[in-house]
């Protein structure tokens, strides 16, 4: 940057060709360097000069900025130091560099400004404009895995023009989920059966295989080569990690984390892009649900729970009173405790389940396992179980049942209700979890001696 023209009075930015030089034309450095992407870090060198043969400049100030389409960012470097003003000396100069990662895509402004004595404070300002782009569109799907668990889905996409020079590659270096305070995540990865070993998804999320040996195939899925228009998915498990946050479980809108991509361009440019915060999403369960829902890994418990706090700490009159909310369709829940998920026929199976009392009174109930609701998997001896006085805001006690599988298949637990013994209010449970039902062994050799 120049306080005044340069003499040899170039018309445009850097231009190398003059009479006195013998490169030609076509050297001449662009006004603008093309297309910078989201993740990337710009960085700007910036030269005060003084051309001049025989006059100093005093008292000199520089003051840099960065305008992205939604504010303005400070860039601190050495030549904005607020203690004193810099003096330059003719035919010299001072220079300073600055870099800022990209957050935002749009047009951004680089604005330096300059102050300089000369019979009185004069100023100087300098614009660079430039365009930010986003090189890969991240998204997000989470599916809840139980009361503490989500599975989290990350898609990366590279959305970058296809170009016939290669310009439009990325190579995905690493892939993380940097979760919220109390939880811990970790990247679940396929399984190759034939090997017995995890398949790398990423040559930079994972270790090498040493000494094995590995395809063309497996070494070039590893490579982390991502064309314009093609994608990559990685599956993280997110989980409570701290005893608080188990202990509170991981309920509807609670942040979950963010997803990290790190990435290589064709020249070896680096760029970090965050993708937006992933939140936990609402249980499916509504007033009325499908047979296809159940209780176990569904994380109801939780948000019925959460929906409790809010509107006790709340001092305004809500949606609760029109009967939409968690805890006033479900002021009690049920919910099984590490239930099976395969049964053999006509065997039985015992099962513990949680009732917990979300309601703000103490509340006297009875379990109820009503036969006529249940199909294929049943209650087994004693239906009806008075559990007593249940205390509110959490109040919790465990029961042990039986179940007995009838028929072989695919069945969900139905048919539980919880019956308030003061009130005679009945509350309807929804399927408790799916199990699958097996037949005994000895019925797959009789079928095989029969033919």
């Amino acid at each position: 940057m120049r306080l005044q023209a340069p003499q040899l009075s170039q018309p445009s930015a850097g231009q190398l060709a003059s009479p006195t030089h013998l490169l030609s034309s076509s050297l001449m450095l662009p006004d603008s360097f093309g297309t910078i992407h989201v993740g990337e870090t710009f960085s700007a060198y910036l030269g005060v000069l003084n051309p001049s043969f025989d006059l100093p400049v005093r008292g000199l100030t520089v003051a840099v900025q960065l305008q992205t389409p939604s504010k303005r960012i400070v860039l601190p470097s050495r030549l904005d130091d607020g203690t004193k003003a810099a003096d330059v000396n003719p035919q010299n100069g001072i220079d300073a560099i600055v870099s800022r990662r990209l957050e935002e895509a749009g047009q951004h402004i680089l604005r330096v400004e300059v102050g300089y004595m000369s019979n009185g404070i004069k100023t100087l300002r300098k614009f660079y404009r430039f365009n930010v782009a986003v090189p890969l569109n991240i998204t997000e799907t989470v599916v809840r895995s139980g009361d503490s668990k989500c599975l989290v889905t990350i898609t990366v996409e590279n959305v970058m023009e296809k170009s016939t020079s290669g310009a439009g590659s990325l190579t995905i270096n690493a892939v993380r989920f940097e979760t919220a305070t109390g939880l811990a995540s970790k990247q679940v990865l396929m399984r190759d059966e034939d090997n017995n070993i995890d398949k790398i998804t990423s040559a930079a999320n994972q270790l090498s295989l040493g000494n094995q040996r590995r395809s063309v195939l497996d070494l070039f899925d590893s490579c982390g080569r991502l064309e314009p228009g093609e994608i990559f998915q990685y599956l993280f498990d997110v989980s409570a990690e701290s005893e608080a946050a188990a202990l509170r479980g991981i309920a509807f809108g609670d942040e979950l984390g963010q997803a990290c991509v790190t990435y290589h361009k064709a020249m070896g440019e680096t760029g970090k892009l965050y993708s937006s915060t992933v939140v936990c999403p609402p249980t499916s369960f509504t007033q009325g649900t499908s047979n296809s829902f159940v209780v176990h890994g569904s994380g109801l418990s939780v948000d019925v729970a959460a929906a409790a706090v809010q509107r006790s700490s709340s001092n305004r009159r809500s949606s609760n009173e029109s009967g939409t909310s968690l805890d006033v369709l479900l002021p009690v829940t049920v919910e099984p405790i590490s239930p099976p998920s395969k049964m053999k026929l006509s065997i039985p199976q015992t099962v513990s389940l949680l009732v917990v009392n979300h309601s703000g009174k103490p509340m006297t109930l009875q379990l109820q396992m009503r036969l006529p609701n249940m199909n294929g998997v049943v209650i087994c001896g004693q239906s009806f179980i008075t559990l007593g006085e249940i205390p509110p805001n959490g109040g919790s006690c465990t029961i042990d049942v039986n179940f007995i599988a009838l028929v072989a298949g695919m069945f969900p637990v139905h048919g539980c209700y919880i019956v308030d013994m003061t009130t005679g209010m009945e509350i309807q449970q929804p399927a408790l979890f799916n199990v699958f039902v097996e037949l005994p062994n000895d019925g797959f050799e009789e079928k095989k001696s029969m033919y």
